[in-house]
């Protein structure tokens, strides 16, 4: 499919910041925040508009970012509604759409989407168990794409590699004494060092200087819909011997009440050059064994080049964008 472009594409992406107490304070929130906490932190849905936008320039597409004087005035070009899913449910769009992938969690939470929205035409989600999860709701007009890994940022890091591990712990309650606590143990038990970082607590400063010096690293997630901080750690080049457990997605609003899905991944983009995968505390002993052997031979950062760099996951997105323009002659 030829994918050239010959006239921007239009983004629209926005965090909900809602007036509080009167009219217009979310502006003056926003400043104090400012002031107390310093710039802020780019969530995952920012990171998925902005490398996407970072993707596009590679590729040399044009494109507008929150246009929607520009949109208003074209309902025969194309939406596309990165997120968050308050701005495509809070304005009459007479356009086609493109939303995702920034959306909610499960179709459940808008179950009459393409009813209430016919002119969505494709839905957007960060991965492909997440794409079976939504196709019993709406069918093939849900499909998986993942944003691109910046692989200029996140490149090989010289350093003297004093750990063996680090242990990527994102992880809570239960898991931390059946899996984290056996696997510290086994470490301990073949002398093998180790130092951690927490999901939540940490800036890509910190993951940086902590690779820098780790010859490997152990990924402990219950699930990933795309998984954002073990590709950035496969992009430096490093091996991962991750925790890939399977079985139902738990997130506690909606399992086991609400939803039963499985299976989950919690490296949903992966093959045999990243490193190796185990289910259980016990399988880590083993798996362990082999990743010592072969953690020479390991090619992560070519993975994450061929299939995940700003430029392919443009490439993907913009070949969809052309997909609804096709469908739309």
């Amino acid at each position: 499919m030829e994918l050239k472009i010959t006239k921007p594409i239009n983004l629209f992406y926005e965090e909900p910041n809602a007036d509080r107490w009167f009219k217009y304070d979310r502006y003056l929130r926003m400043i104090i925040r400012r002031i107390i906490r310093g710039k802020p932190k780019p969530g995952g849905v920012m990171i998925i508009a902005i490398n996407l936008m970072r993707g596009l320039d590679k590729i040399g597409v044009p494109y507008r970012l929150n246009n929607y004087k520009y949109i208003s005035k074209h309902p025969e070009e194309i939406a596309c509604i990165i997120g968050k899913p308050h701005v495509l449910f809070n304005m009459e769009w007479k356009n086609p759409i493109l939303f995702g992938a920034g959306i909610y969690s499960h179709p459940i939470d808008c179950p009459d989407l393409f009813e209430r929205y016919p002119n969505v035409k494709r839905l957007l989600v960060p991965g492909e168990w997440m794409r079976k999860m939504f196709e019993p709701y709406y069918g093939n007009k849900v499909s998986s794409w993942p944003v691109g890994i910046d692989t200029e940022h996140w490149q090989p890091i010289k350093g003297d590699k004093i750990f063996d591990f680090l242990i990527y712990d994102k992880v809570f309650n239960k898991y931390e004494t059946e899996l984290v606590d056996p696997v510290i143990k086994i470490l301990d038990q073949q002398n093998l060092s180790y130092q951690f970082i927490n999901y939540g607590s940490y800036t890509h400063y910190e993951l940086r200087d902590k690779l820098k010096v780790s010859k490997a690293v152990i990924f402990i997630c219950t699930n990933e819909t795309q998984g954002l901080a073990y590709q950035q750690i496969l992009a430096t080049g490093t091996p991962i011997l991750a925790w890939d457990r399977g079985g139902y997605w738990q997130d506690p609003k909606y399992y086991p009440h609400k939803v039963k899905f499985e299976p989950v991944s919690s490296v949903p983009y992966w093959d045999e050059r990243c490193g190796i995968k185990f289910v259980d505390a016990d399988d880590f002993k083993k798996q362990l064994t082999v990743f010592l052997t072969l953690i020479g031979q390991f090619k992560p950062r070519d993975y994450i080049i061929e299939n995940l760099s700003l430029e392919v996951c443009a490439k993907k997105y913009l070949q969809i964008y052309k997909e609804i323009e096709g469908s739309l002659i």
